[in-house]
């Protein structure tokens, strides 16, 4: 489904594991119809989605009823999405690489691309956005808060499309979470495992300023190098 206001209505996950299943939860608080899709069954996770107030579907349900979709799903997997049934689609990528669980890969590690650009290579006909993915799950699920509450922590949303960054950023806040823009997708290596922002639990304000230090971080001069490297 493609709408030309860019508004969501309908919220479609990929992925009823842990984090996917926080979103639903927050998602529907929030208001929003939401349509989920696990690895197997849809019937298997029925109960549980009715529970929360969501629907549990097919992934090709999901692609078609809402509009964005958000990616929960081990990253390893990223190149198992229907490129052809999220075409046109706004996709916020939730992944990061664990190599506990996705193996050692050198093309989810290297430093020269952010796994976001890369989920964006392989759905070609999408539009990634890089958002909820480097808070944990337990920490989205008890962090949530009303805007303007005192404490609330920030969440990070990089995109190369101004419209849809703005999109998801609202998308944030309603989910109880002030949106900062980290950058264009690329800036979403900023976000993933080995950089300071991954994993805090901060206010904007922390966040920003963990932003403004990647550059001079041991990760940073690292994916600097890299990239001098590619572009030399």
């Amino acid at each position: 489904m493609q709408t030309e206001s860019r508004t969501i209505r309908t919220l479609g996950i990929l992925g009823a594991g842990r984090l996917g299943t926080v979103l639903t939860r927050l998602a529907v608080s929030a208001g929003y119809r939401v349509v989920v899709a696990a690895s197997g069954d849809s019937a298997h996770i029925a109960p549980a989605m009715k529970a929360i107030g969501a629907i549990a579907a097919s992934a090709a349900t999901v692609a078609a009823e809402a509009d964005a979709v958000i990616l929960a799903l081990p990253l390893a997997r990223y190149r198992t999405l229907d490129a052809e049934a999220l075409r046109g689609m706004l996709v916020i990528d939730a992944m990061n690489y664990w190599w506990g669980s996705d193996g050692v890969r050198d093309d989810l590690s290297d430093p020269r691309t952010s796994t976001s650009e890369l989920v964006q290579q392989h759905l070609t006909g999408a539009r990634v956005v890089k958002a909820l993915s480097h808070m944990g799950y337990q920490d989205l699920e008890d962090e949530t808060r009303p805007q303007g509450a005192a404490e609330r922590k920030a969440i990070a949303v990089a995109g190369d499309d101004p419209a849809d960054v703005a999109v998801v950023c609202a998308l944030v806040d309603d989910l109880g979470f002030d949106p900062v823009v980290a950058g264009p997708l690329s800036a979403g290596i900023m976000l993933e495992p080995g950089a300071e922002a991954f994993g805090a639990d901060v206010d904007a304000t922390e966040l920003r300023e963990m932003l403004a230090r990647f550059p001079t971080s041991q990760r940073g001069i690292v994916v600097a190098r890299a990239r001098g490297e590619a572009s030399s």
